[in-house]
């Protein structure tokens, strides 16, 4: 029994330390998503086809990204959730590229599953992080919640949502996401101060 205490002592220590190490990557990644899910709310007024185009090219970028910071942060909590997520991302948005007049209801089908996906993976991610491996999951879990509540906006409205909600919904997802990694990252960075 006390060996275990001393292995999860040791493991909390090591995953504080490698987010401490890496919160630079969480806060660029938050400001990141921050600032395409501020550009995705601005986007709404404009023909489903460049809705499509710019939303791919969200989700795909957002994606990069985060599997970018993921690979970098191995030794995170909840890595492979996080992966799951990235991937997700990357590919929704070249699904969405690479069939750009597939229309706005195939759009809708592709952000509904991504949202899905997402908020499992968040949802996930944060239940890994509440277990005192590091600060701010509440964050995180809200933003999974919301994901899950988007998907279900979406699937309770079509077609109708298909044709005005959907650069909303990802502009509200990016967001909350960004601010939860915001929040983390600046969290781990006042850890780093105590180690």
């Amino acid at each position: 029994m006390a060996i275990d205490r001393m292995d999860a002592a040791r493991l909390q220590t090591t995953v504080i330390a490698s987010l401490s190490d890496h919160w630079k990557f969480f806060l660029g990644e938050g400001i990141v998503l921050v600032l395409l899910g501020v550009g995705a709310i601005v986007v709404p007024a404009v023909a489903t086809f460049a809705v499509e185009l710019v939303i791919g090219w969200v989700l795909l970028i957002g994606g990069i990204v985060g599997l970018i910071s993921t690979l970098r942060m191995q030794r995170a909590p909840a890595f492979r959730w996080s992966l799951l997520s990235a991937v997700a991302g990357i590919v929704a948005g070249t699904l969405l590229l690479v069939w750009p007049l597939s229309g706005a209801f195939s759009l809708t089908v592709i952000l509904t599953v991504f949202l899905l996906f997402e908020g499992i993976a968040s949802i996930m991610m944060a239940l890994s992080h509440s277990r005192g491996f590091s600060g701010r999951w509440g964050m995180l879990l809200v933003s999974g919640i919301i994901d899950l509540a988007l998907a279900g906006i979406i699937i309770a409205g079509l077609p109708a949502t298909s044709s005005w909600a959907i650069g909303l919904l990802v502009g509200i997802n990016m967001l909350f996401g960004g601010a939860a990694l915001i929040s983390m990252a600046l969290h781990a960075r006042t850890a780093s101060a105590i180690l």
